[in-house]
Formats: C-alpha cells, structure tokens, sequence
C-alpha cells in the first residue's frame, strides 16, 4: 500500500503540466455532473414534499391505489406507472430482437465499408425530434393499426402505437452499444471456433454473443430506461386521462405525458395538482436511476476479460 502511494506521488510529481491541467479538466467535469444531479433531486425532492405534506394525500394511497383523479382528490399512481411500465415493454419487445439482430449483421457480416456507410444512418434516428416520432405514430402508426385490426377495436389514441414508435426511437442505442460490445470480442475467439468447424453462425451465436452479453444487456437496460424517460410520443400518442388497464389498444395517460399535460396547462402554481408533477419526477428519477444501477451491476457481474 505504501509502494503503492510512493508511486501514485512520484507520477503527479512528473506528470508534465498540461495533462495536470486535463487531468483537472475532466475531475471538474465530473464533479460538475454530479453536482447537477445533486441538484436535481434537491430541487425535484423540495416540491415533492409540498405534495407529501398535503392533507389530501398520503405515500400509501400514492403507491397502492388505482386511481388518478386529482379533481377528486385520489392520487393513485399505479395507472400512470402501468401505462408508463406498458409502452416501454412494447418498445423493448420490439428494439430488442430488431436490434440485435442489426447489430450482429453489421459486427460479424458486414463489409467495413458498408458498416461505416450504414451506422451513421442508423445513429440519425436518435437525432429525430421525439414530437416528430409522437406525430409519426398518431397519422401514421394508428391509421395503419386501425385498418388491420379495426377502428373499433383500437382507440385513436392508444399505447400500442406509442409503444411502437418508442422501440424505433430506441433502436439506434441498442444497435451502436450493441454492435460496439460485439465489435470488441477479440477475432482470436473467432478464429479459434472457426478452426474447430464452428460455422460463422455458430460461432457468433456460441462465441461471439456470450463474449458480449455483458454489453448487449447494458444496451438493452439502458434503451428501457430511456423509454421509461420518453414524453413527446406518450403525451401525443397514448392519450390523455389516466386509466388503469393491460389493453394497450387503449388510451392511458403516462408518468411522463400527465407531467406535459400539467406543466403546459393552466394549473395555478404551488397547487397540489401542480406539485404532484414533481412527486412523478421523483418517481422517474429512481426508476431510471434503479435501472442504471442494475446496468451496472450485469455489466460488472458478466464483463469478460481478456489479455
């Protein structure tokens, strides 16, 4: 440990004065990140309480009831949370095999040339606004869904398509993080399977994808957790009015659509309506960061090394 020390001072001592400078650059950056953050849930935390404090509401009928009607003083957010666990589910449910499958396509079989030509279009996807893909799914996505499965069975506004719409947002995140874990396996397991009679399938389906798990699953956690965070498309796509249903043919309002819905309408500030937005903030923030943490934890948990 002292060794250790020693030689941690003997390198800052003849580290040259300009990597000291980035190297000082980049602490700053990252305590600014965490300072905002901290600032954030501060923030986020100081008008949740507002809301907790309210005679009108309680933190058990806030997690446990299965109703959100703040006209009437029920704060149930199960409905809200449903719809928001639905659409990202559809979403991930169809980026997820989508994904992979591209990302596997352009990391074992594609060309160098067609690879650097195609993953740049692809990466625009995540470039559209999120109102273009809400807009997308609501004159597109529905019409389409409505003549196959008729009108009457599908609500104008519903979860399916915005769940739709929401895995073609996501799909660029699994395909580059994806194609990225796959791309770095080393060609010496490739070569070794290969040289046993593996075919190409069989190598990148027994070799090559179990190598990269750790970073496909990271992929696909982080993609649900950007679901989770989507707005535009919900607020557009899944319909206003919470409703506590498993029909994704249906409308229901998500955490993030009814939070667009209350900033962007005319509730007076500091009312319990209005404080409620900062409460399903909260609420966001702890799902989103749960699921970094469990991305974290795999790609710990899984990472392969290799010299």
């Amino acid at each position: 440990m002292k060794n250790r020390s020693v030689v941690h001072n003997s390198f800052l001592i003849n580290t040259p004065i300009h990597e000291k400078i980035i190297q000082s650059l980049l602490f700053l950056s990252a305590l600014f990140s965490i300072v905002i953050t901290v600032f954030f849930v501060v923030l986020l935390s100081k008008d949740a309480l507002l809301f907790v404090q309210d005679k009108t509401t309680s933190l058990r009928g806030f997690f446990f009831t299965t109703s959100w009607q703040p006209s009437i003083q029920q704060y149930g957010v199960l409905p809200l949370l449903n719809a928001t666990m639905m659409t990202s589910i559809i979403a991930i449910a169809l980026a997820t095999p989508v994904g992979l499958c591209v990302a596997i396509y352009l990391s074992e079989y594609a060309s160098t040339k067609f690879r650097n030509i195609v993953k740049p279009i692809i990466e625009i996807l995540a470039g559209i606004p999120s109102v273009v893909y809400g807009y997308f799914a609501v004159l597109t996505v529905t019409p389409v869904l409505q003549a196959l499965l008729g009108p009457e069975v599908i609500e104008i506004y519903n979860n399916l398509s915005a769940g739709l719409v929401i895995g073609i947002l996501i799909l660029p995140i699994i395909i580059t993080i994806g194609e990225d874990a796959l791309h770095a396996v080393p060609k010496s397991l490739r070569m070794g399977a290969l040289a046993m009679g593996a075919t190409k399938l069989e190598c990148t389906l027994s070799v090559v994808f179990p190598a990269a798990l750790s970073g496909i699953s990271a992929a696909i956690i982080i993609a649900f957790s950007r679901a989770v965070g989507e707005t535009m498309i919900v607020a557009l796509a899944a319909g206003a009015g919470s409703n506590f249903t498993f029909n994704p043919l249906k409308a229901a309002e998500t955490l993030t659509g009814y939070i667009v819905r209350i900033s962007g309408g005319d509730i007076s500030y500091n009312t319990i309506d209005y404080t409620s937005i900062f409460i399903l903030g909260l609420l966001l923030f702890f799902i989103t960061l749960g699921l970094n943490m469990i991305s974290q934890a795999i790609t710990k948990r899984y990472q392969e090394k290799y010299d």
